[in-house]
Formats: C-alpha cells, sequence, structure tokens
C-alpha cells in the first residue's frame, strides 16, 4: 500500500522546512536509510523549498508511518508539535499528481516541481529503493503533469517562485528599467529570476556566485556583469534590490555585510528578497532601518493572487488526476504484477 508523510509550504514555516532540507547528493543514502526500516518496502523522497516529502510502499502503512514520523524528527530534530501531513493508498496518488501538476505550489501551476519530482524519482531509482508500485506511481504523476499542462490554462501568469520574486520587486520599485539588481546565486532560480528582470527591462543586473565562471556565464546571457562572491558586499551600495538564492546551507548575509552601504545610500532603501531554503538572509537584516526583507514565505501573498485568477481551472485539472486514479492498474481489486521499468 502507498503511503506519504511531510511538511509543505501550507501549513509549515520556512523556520522549519529548512531544517528538513535533503541536498541531491544526500538523496541516495536518505532514501537507503529509509527502506532499511522495518516495513518499508520502497521509498522516495522528495525535497525542494516549499516542501519535503516522503513517499514509501509497505505492507503495514499504519507501522511504516511511525517509523517514517520518528525518522523524520529523529534526523531532522522536528518538535513533537510539528504536525506531518498523511496520506495512504489512493489519496498519495492524488496527493502526487496534484503536486506534479503544479496545483499544490505556493505559485499555482508552477514548472519547477515537475523536474524535482523527476529528479529525486531518479534518484531513488538509482539508489535501488523503488520497485513496482512507486514506479508505477512515479510515471502515472509525469503523465498527469503533462496531460494538465497541455490540456488547462494552469500555467498562464506567473508559473515560479522566481518570478514571483521579480513581481514582488516591481511592485516595490514601479518601473524595473530604472533599477540595479543583484543575484546572488548563478542556478536555475536565479536563471530564472534573470530572466524575468530582463524581460522587464532592468537597468542593470549583477551576478555573483561562489562559482565565478558560472556568475559569468549567466551573466553573458542577460547582458550583466559577474562579480567574485567575496565581493558582493562591497557592490551593495550600488544596487536596489538583491534576489538571493544560493545552495548554501547557512545564512550567506549578515548585518555586518549590510550596514556598511546603507551610510553610501543616502538614505535609498534597499530591499532584500530572499527565495533559498534553508534561508540565506540573516533574519536580523531585517532589523535594520532602511532595509526590507522578504523571504519565501512573503511570496505567498503574491501566489495568492495568481490563485484566484486561476481558481476555475482548478476543477479541471482535479478531474483529470481523478481520471488517471480510476484508470490506474495500483488502485484495481487484482491486478497483474507490474513490469519493473526498462
Amino acid at each position: 500500500m502507498l503511503l506519504c508523510l511531510g511538511l509543505s509550504y501550507a501549513r509549515t514555516p520556512v523556520e522549519i522546512r529548512e531544517r528538513v532540507a535533503v541536498p541531491g547528493k544526500d538523496l541516495p543514502a536518505a532514501v537507503q536509510s529509509l527502506t532499511g526500516l522495518p516495513d518499508i518496502d520502497e521509498a522516495v523522497i522528495i525535497s525542494t523549498c516549499n516542501r519535503m516529502e516522503v513517499y514509501a510502499s509497505s505492507s503495514s502503512p499504519a507501522t511504516a508511518a511511525g517509523h517514517l514520523d520518528a525518522w523524520m524528527r529523529a534526523r531532522f530534530d522536528i518538535p513533537r508539535d510539528v504536525e506531518f501531513f498523511q496520506h495512504t493508498h489512493q489519496d498519495t496518488a492524488r496527493h502526487l499528481y496534484a503536486v506534479a501538476s503544479g496545483l499544490d505550489s505556493m505559485v499555482l501551476g508552477e514548472t519547477e516541481i515537475f523536474g524535482q519530482i523527476k529528479d529525486a524519482y531518479a534518484a531513488a531509482h538509482a539508489a535501488g529503493t523503488t520497485s513496482r508500485e512507486l514506479n508505477k506511481l512515479f510515471q502515472e504523476s509525469f503523465r498527469v503533469g503533462k496531460n494538465v499542462r497541455n490540456n488547462t490554462q494552469i500555467q498562464r501568469g506567473s508559473t515560479s517562485v522566481g518570478s514571483v520574486a521579480v513581481e514582488l520587486a516591481e511592485k516595490i520599485f514601479g518601473d524595473l528599467r530604472d533599477s540595479q539588481v543583484m543575484l546572488l546565486g548563478a542556478g536555475d532560480m536565479s536563471r530564472r529570476c534573470a530572466q524575468s528582470l530582463q524581460s522587464r527591462g532592468a537597468k542593470g543586473i549583477i551576478v555573483s556566485n561562489r562559482s565565478h565562471d558560472r556568475a559569468v556565464e549567466l551573466a553573458a546571457e542577460m547582458n550583466g556583469r559577474a562579480i567574485t562572491f567575496d565581493e558582493w558586499p562591497t557592490h551593495t551600495a550600488l544596487v536596489d534590490v538583491i534576489i538571493s538564492s544560493t545552495a548554501a546551507p547557512h545564512t550567506v548575509i549578515h548585518p555586518e555585510q549590510v550596514l556598511p552601504a546603507l551610510r553610501r545610500r543616502r538614505g535609498r532603501p534597499l530591499f532584500i528578497i530572499d527565495i533559498a531554503v534553508p534561508r540565506d538572509v540573516d533574519p536580523r537584516v531585517h532589523d535594520i532601518e532602511g532595509v526590507y526583507l522578504y523571504d519565501i514565505d512573503a511570496l505567498e501573498s503574491l501566489a495568492g493572487e495568481t490563485r484566484q485568477r486561476r481558481e476555475n481551472e482548478i476543477t479541471r485539472c482535479r478531474a483529470i488526476i481523478e481520471e488517471q486514479i480510476q484508470a490506474s492498474s495500483l488502485f484495481q481489486p487484482s491486478r497483474q504484477p507490474l513490469p519493473l521499468p526498462t
């Protein structure tokens, strides 16, 4: 029987979610530790900035759920008053299909999650922790996600956290053509932010990353300028917006790095948008006069506006998901053994 247990942005603040982030390089060992637990036959972990979810197959789901709960709390030091959501069997599939379709995301219809699910499944499959049930479940989720995106308008408007972050910057400053923006991090999230900034005509883009070659590559694509990661504090006085999305396991922006720049800004406000999990920015930065810090949870209000515009599409998406649930061989009363993927 299928089982899902986890935490998501909808019920869990970023202060807790950032504890449970599992880097991609650690996923194989993590899923193998799960299948080493009693009553857990298969396992996949999906860990993103907005969620940490464990999918499992077990002949004793109630017992397995207890083991998963204990594993999560022990590994990530989760307090007892934090409740995990839990789904079993068909509800597990409904949830995963909704996630793959972008229906369970802060930004309704977002595109990143589809690739993140694929990567999580690939890591678990390569680690040998998936078999008949989870192979079938995840392969079906990919079909549902594509079907939803191809046959509904759920993706209209901003469909990524990065583009919503840029919308926030635009609300703050109005026309971004007179704004200078600095990106900390040169990964996929920063790339999407830069593309959104460019489409809105941002006056200048500075890219800083620990791997300078990647910063140079992204800056060249955006007609921007690359600086080394050690240099970014000295450029803070020159920019209006900092969008930070590094993969650092700890904060990289601290009050002592920001304060010197304020003296040179002559009263101009500095807006910092932190879309990383774990967070890039020390929360104390928000206490500095003239600095306005928004973390990923602050983007939810913008995402909510997008959700209202797409509400009519959700019913169509749910119908597609339910059609797959009813047709799936996973949930037929009797079924032949499912072949492993080639």
